[in-house]
């Protein structure tokens, strides 16, 4: 008898459109919530719809969907390596709601963005993830290697505004 987990669904992963953008928000909030982070996310249908559709476009979005339910997203965009001479993308968020995981989403979300990248001559897909996160396990067996060399910086908004004052 094969476990539930085992048995692999019929995904559909698309470019997301201007209707989505409650979904994206919905999954942006449950990923949020899955990160322990709500308390972070500022955004808003009106801020993602403007990213992701308005007069500049800074980000990307796709949905994978079961039986036309949507079960996870990437929220992904371009970055530029000078060491390789090349565009990359690289992967702001990915999430597959609880009851679609271990059913190959997050593979089909993984593999449709590797697509892109190699369509657009990107010489690297990266992303972050955090310490505790077990998908940590998946993006390694999706290929991807830790930067063990590498530290990631911010500033935040008020960070930025300090920085562009001094002299």
């Amino acid at each position: 008898m094969k476990d539930e987990n085992d048995l692999r669904c019929e995904i559909t992963v698309r470019h997301t459109d201007e209707n989505d953008i409650p979904l994206i928000m919905n999954l942006v909030r449950s990923l949020a919530d899955f990160e322990d982070l709500s308390d972070h996310v500022l955004s808003t249908e009106e801020t993602l719809h403007e990213a992701l559709f308005g007069e500049r476009v800074y980000a990307e979005a796709i949905i994978a969907e079961i039986d036309r339910k949507p079960a996870g997203f990437i929220i992904f965009f371009h970055n530029f390596s000078s060491f390789t001479g090349k565009p990359g993308l690289y992967i702001e968020d990915i999430f597959v709601y609880p009851e679609y995981r271990s059913k190959g989403v997050g593979k089909a979300l993984m593999v449709h963005c590797g697509k892109i990248a190699r369509e657009r001559n990107c010489g690297r897909l990266e992303w972050s993830v955090l310490d505790w996160n077990p998908a940590r396990k998946f993006y390694e067996h999706m290929g991807g290697e830790h930067q063990k060399e590498w530290l990631l910086y911010r500033l935040d908004e008020r960070g930025i505004d300090e920085l562009a004052e001094r002299r």
